[in-house]
This record gives C-alpha cells, structure tokens and sequence, in this order.
C-alpha cells in the first residue's frame, strides 16, 4: 500500500478498487508486517519513556491504532488518524515496535470527528468513535486487504472485496452490557476499565449500548449502593457482586438480568429482588452466576436461577429463540439479519440439499435457514447450546433440524458411516478461526456450497491458505457488526473448484 495510487505494485491493484471503491488506508504497508511486528524497524534507535516528538501518521493498523515511524522504527498512536501530524508522548519502547500517545494534534484529518462518549479515548470498545462513519466503513475493508495481504492465499489479489455494509444508525445496537462494578472509598462504580488497567470507570451513558441495557445497569447501581448490598473488593478478594450483565430483546423489550457473584450465597438478595420488580418492570428474569476469586474470565460454570423467567426469547429471520443468560446470540440483532441473509444469499440453498451447521451455538443460523433445504445437521462442543439449539428447533415446529455435542473430526466421519454426506457447510466460529481438525475435515468431505461468516479477517485469510487447495473465493462481504470499534465481520461465499 503506497501513498500515490500510481505507484501502487500490481498485485494489489485488483484488490484493492473492486465494485469501484478506493481504499481508504494504505503507505508503505508492507505484508510481511502485521500487530507491530515489522521487518522496518531499527534496533538501535535511541528513544525513552516519556519523550515527545511529532509523527506523521501514515495508517491505520488492524486494530485502529494510528501508525508512524520514528527513526524507521514502527510507531503504535491509538487515536490518531491517517495523514495527521501529532506531537506523541512515548509510553513504551520495545525491541521491535515504540507505543506512544497523543498531546496535541497540529495537522488534523478531515475525517476526525468529536466522539459522543466522553471516555472514549480512555476505555476499549471505541477505538473509532473519532472518526467518520464513512471513514470507519472504509477502513474495515482495508483490514481485510492488510490481512490477505499477510498470508497471500490463493488467488488473493484478485478476491472480489464488496464495500462495507453500515448501519443507518451506528449507535445503540449493543442488547447485552457486561459491565464490572467496585466500590472505591465512597464511590460506587459501575462501567469499564481503563485501558491496560484495572481502573474502573463510571459510565452513565454509553451511546453503543441499547438505552434499555443501560437504564437498568443504573439503576441496579443505584439498589445496590441503597441496600448496601456486599460488593466484591479485588485487592482483598472479598465482597460478593462482582460484574452485573444486563441483555434486552431486541423483538419483545424484555431485560435478563445476571449477577456475577464472586461467593456462592448472595446476602440481601430477596430484599434486591423486590426492589428490582418495583423499580424496573421490564426485567422478566434474574440469575447469579457464580465465579469465585481473582480471574479474568467474567462467567463462572455454575448459574442459578433467583426469579422469573427461564428465557428471554428472540426473533431473527422469522425464528423464534430462547436464550439463557449463558447462551451466546449476535450483540447486534440488526446486523445479524444482514449476517444472515448474506450467508443464505451466498450458500444458494435448495430442498435438495444437506446443510452442516458448524460452532452452531443454539442454532441460530442453521435453523434460520431449515426452511430451505433437506436437513440440518449441527455440532458444537457446548452441551448446553446444543440442548438449547434442539429446544429452539422444537419452538418453531422445525422437523428436519438435528444438533450433537461433538468436533467435526468425530462427527463428519460418524455421518458419512451413516450414509449422510453434506452437500452444503456454513461455518461461524470465534476470533480463533476454525479448528484444525475442521479445515481438515473441510478438505477431505468438500461440500459443493460453502460459506464462513468470520468475525476476525486476520484468521480467516489463516484460514484461507488451506481452504483454498479445494475452494475459490467468490466474493467477500464486509459486515459493521460493531460500528465505533476495529472489530470485522464478514461473510465469505467459497465454491468448490473443478478438478476434472
């Protein structure tokens, strides 16, 4: 990626103007570099904590931070933007890479704009609230050209890269917020941390979340000070609430309300309950999960029920969902649908075929498109998912819909034993990309129709390197499933290629 697109090498080119748009990011990217690890540094460059000096900002990186060079040593600034000048604090100096942060920005780019919350400079979750939405639009499909770029599958300079698909209004999409709360000296907190600290900030508003989400996080805030409920103290490991998570319906405006608890027993509960029935109508069911002790994990394994409804329940697609507290659904319901008909649209399903519904979850995706095949089959590792995603298909009268506990080096070859070959595979899994085994898997059965929908471009194009011994890319769509953050989603739409 250079700055003049004349001199741009050619087997960018193609990848980079697809269906018209112009990249957004891009001088002197070098593929070989990705996460701060470049072969442009300079061991020796004299540098130390604390110093300032300006710094041409030439890009942005995977995760939003603004990248420089000092010295032709690489330079991490997050909150600056491409083409500005900033005078830049260093924060740390490393072998390979120096991080630094912004004093003062002299040369501004056109696309900085003031962010609605007042700490997002200072809390992860709005790595890009300074910036247009345009701009932010543009620089997800740029992630997705630096990561292809790292591993070069086949064929990749010539992928079909389709334009980012936004949201009309990129705020208030979050329907879960999983918020921490302490309570230091006379102040009680509940909100997120300080970046690469364990320094809890307050937060009132936060304009990513769903005002529902919020309104009850305040006011349990305000319950729980009030009721002088036992709140968890991390430097003595005592205290008993230590994170709250709140998840709305986006369909039915109900509240499931967790208490992630750090002793088994949960002293003035019943007085807590009662307060939230009178004060907040709209929670229909409230839980504690319990998860003992210093961790960085939020969930513990064992989650009891204290009031109310089992469930709250949500439509996509025409489906009907129940979701327990632990059960994993999309934070954003409007760009999930997209997901979805994205990857329907894509797979180019018919009556005829048998459809595999990898990391399956409760069935989301499978059973949202059970109506247009033959049979689903889906697998994942998680018992309970798997019970959820079998009730899901029993709420909706859906006959031809299956789903086991297994990976799919157990299952694929269980399958195929039984006479059951799949003719169609959609695939979502987490920020880790597909497992071994699947891709394994993948190769060895060769669905004809194949699509991954994949919420981090870097593993995906990992992942690509394999998938494309037997596949072609079609096309790769962007998705904003998280408006204001450097988080990607994408949906891929692969085709089996001929091997006569």
């Amino acid at each position: 990626m250079t700055e003049n697109s004349n001199k741009k090498r050619p087997y960018q080119q193609k990848a980079r103007t697809t269906n018209g748009q112009k990249p957004y990011y891009g001088k002197k990217f070098d593929p070989r570099k990705q996460g701060g690890h470049s072969q442009k540094t300079s061991e020796g460059v004299d540098v130390r904590v604390g110093q300032n000096f300006p710094l041409t900002i030439k890009r942005l990186g995977i995760n939003g931070e603004g990248i420089g060079y000092f010295k032709r040593k690489i330079v991490f600034v997050p909150g600056a933007l491409p083409d500005e000048v900033a005078v830049v604090k260093v924060t740390e100096v490393q072998p390979k890479y120096i991080a630094a942060k912004v004093l003062k920005i002299r040369e501004k780019s056109p696309n900085r704009v003031k962010p609605l919350d007042e700490f997002a400079d200072e809390v992860g979750g709005f790595e890009l609230e300074h910036m247009t939405y345009a701009a932010q639009l543009a620089f997800k499909k740029d992630v997705l050209v630096q990561s292809l770029e790292k591993f070069q599958p086949k064929g990749w300079s010539t992928y079909d890269l389709r334009n980012t698909i936004g949201m009309e209004n990129p705020y208030e999409y979050r329907n879960k917020a999983q918020f921490p709360v302490r309570k230091i000296g006379d102040q009680f907190r509940v909100g997120m941390y300080k970046r690469s600290s364990h320094d809890l900030v307050d937060l009132p508003v936060v304009h990513t979340q769903n005002p529902a989400t919020m309104k009850v996080l305040r006011t349990i805030r305000e319950l729980l000070d009030k009721l002088s409920v036992s709140i968890y103290n991390e430097d003595k490991n005592r205290g008993t609430v230590k994170t709250i998570v709140a998840r709305v319906s986006h369909t039915t405006g109900d509240v499931q309300l967790t208490f992630v608890t750090n002793t088994d027993g949960f002293p003035g509960d019943t007085a807590l309950i009662a307060a939230i029935n009178q004060a907040l109508p709209e929670v229909t069911g409230i839980f504690q999960n319990f998860n003992p002790g210093r961790t960085s994990l939020v969930w513990g394994d064992e989650t009891i029920k204290l009031w109310g409804k089992d469930y709250i329940e949500e439509t996509v697609m025409g489906k009907t969902f129940q979701l327990s507290p632990r059960a994993f659904m999309q934070l954003n319901h409007t760009q999930m649908s997209v997901v979805y008909k994205e990857a329907l649209s894509a797979l180019n399903l018919t009556h005829a075929d048998k459809l595999v519904d990898a990391y399956s979850g409760v069935g989301t995706i499978g059973l949202s498109l059970a109506d247009k095949v033959g049979e689903v089959r889906g697998m994942e590792i998680i018992p309970e998912a798997v019970d959820d995603a079998n009730i899901n298909a029993k709420i909706n009268h859906i006959e031809n819909a299956h789903y086991e506990i297994g990976t799919a080096e157990e299952l694929f070859p269980k399958w195929q034993s039984e006479g059951w070959l799949a003719d169609a595979l959609v695939v979502d899994p987490p920020r880790t990309g597909l497992d071994t085994a699947l891709r394994r898997e993948i190769l060895r059965t060769q669905p004809e129709k194949f699509v991954y929908i994949s919420c981090n471009a870097s593993t995906l194009a990992r992942d690509l390197v394999d998938l494309t011994k037997a596949y072609k890319v079609e096309y790769i769509q962007s998705i904003d499933m998280f408006p204001q953050t450097a988080r990607w989603e994408g949906v891929v739409k692969l085709t089996r290629r001929d091997h006569s």
